[in-house]
């Protein structure tokens, strides 16, 4: 097991930065779990993520819809951005969004879907996110399966 990897950001645009790191190494099939409360950073770190991959449209907190696909851009990976929130838990329904098939053509961002979405693949990346009183992010990204042997890759990006 490889040690989880910690990064300090003192700006939203710090973890935006990060954000678009990751998702120019992204790839068909990456999934990454968002987790941390209410405002540390879960969509500020997506919208990066989808710079990073290049893909079109406004990239927002997919709440209300649960997910939202990016199509493609410079890099060739649709990026599937979904957020559970709302199923406060209930996170059996996120077997009706079909993403195990979505994850053989796209890179899937899950917000809130921890304790779930891990099911869809045991290469799976959780980056958890907590905002500091002073405003500063932490995040930390804890690898598994093939994602173990692209953390040397990761500890790269900060």
């Amino acid at each position: 097991m490889v040690a989880a990897l910690t990064f300090v950001f003192p700006t939203p645009e710090a973890t935006m930065d990060f954000g678009r790191a990751l998702g120019r190494v992204l790839r068909a099939g990456d999934l990454v779990l968002l987790a941390g409360p209410l405002g540390a950073g879960k969509t500020t770190l997506t919208r990066g993520i989808a710079e990073g991959l290049g893909v079109g449209g406004r990239v927002s907190s997919p709440t209300f819809v649960l997910a939202r696909v990016h199509p493609a851009g410079a890099s060739g990976v649709p990026l599937v951005h979904v957020d559970a929130y709302r199923l406060g838990g209930d996170l059996s329904q996120l077997d009706d969004l079909d993403l195990d098939t979505d994850l053989e053509r796209s890179a899937i961002v899950v917000e809130w879907g921890e304790g779930a979405a891990e099911r869809l693949t045991d290469d799976y990346l959780v980056v958890r996110l907590a905002r500091r009183e002073d405003d500063v992010r932490e995040v930390t990204l804890e690898p598994h399966g093939t994602w173990t042997d692209r953390t040397p890759e990761l500890a790269k990006m900060s």
